[in-house]
């Protein structure tokens, strides 16, 4: 069973070098590349201004945000439902200086960037030169994000998952799932099989005769020799 884990962030900026925080953090669970319905999201109170430049993005203020659990008391949460597993985020390096930022802010283990599968990249290596944000990548596979009218970072999990399965082949990797009996990692699929008698292959007397009348209207055949 492969367990990856989809991660996305919403911020108040830029830069977390510049004291901009986290206002947002989603993840969603996939199982052998394919969504399981299981899912962590919660909206965190920055602890500070929300600038317009960031609201016009996400839209939400920090009125709205000031309800909401810090990252320092929502973190075991999510620590939790990340797991060991590997994290699938678009343009890994902003949302990972964000979110080390915030573990170190709260003196915990940061992530590791070796356990991140950047899709960004991953589509810049695969389409040289073309756009590569998330909408430019679900309009080139036709993933319906018509949704998508405010970033949004459950909504944009969701989107990167299916985004995801295509840029690693699309789902034939998992045709099998929900299958009764199937095989498990590594093993071929056999299901019940059929024997049949063994069909004789030695030639019958006239298929004798008949080779042999071929054979005299031949010069010197070789099955003669």
């Amino acid at each position: 069973m492969i367990r990856e884990i989809v991660l996305d962030t919403e911020t108040t900026g830029l830069d977390p070098a510049a004291g901009h925080r986290l206002v947002e953090v989603a993840a969603l669970e996939l199982v052998n590349h394919v969504p399981t319905g299981r899912t962590f999201q919660s909206y965190l109170n920055p602890e500070r201004d929300v600038p317009e430049e960031a609201r016009r993005v996400h839209g939400l203020d920090r009125a709205f945000l000031e309800g909401f659990p810090t990252f320092a008391e929502a973190v075991d949460e999510l620590l939790a439902f990340l797991g060991d597993s590997p994290l699938v985020i678009h343009n890994a390096a902003f949302d990972l200086a964000f979110l080390n930022a915030e573990l170190a802010r709260i003196e915990r283990p940061l992530l590791e960037a070796d356990r991140v599968i950047d899709t960004l990249a991953i589509a810049q290596r695969r389409f040289p030169g073309a756009p590569a944000s998330l909408d430019a990548l679900c309009r080139r596979f036709a993933v319906d994000a018509s949704a998508r009218k405010l970033h949004g970072a459950l909504l944009d999990c969701q989107l990167l998952a299916e985004v995801y399965l295509h840029l690693i082949g699309g789902r034939q990797v998992d045709l099998a799932l929900g299958v009764a009996g199937r095989a498990g990692p590594g093993q071929a699929a056999v299901g019940a099989r059929r024997y049949r008698p063994p069909r004789p292959h030695a030639p019958s007397p006239a298929e004798l005769e008949a080779h042999a009348a071929l054979l005299d209207q031949l010069e010197d055949p070789v099955w003669r020799r």
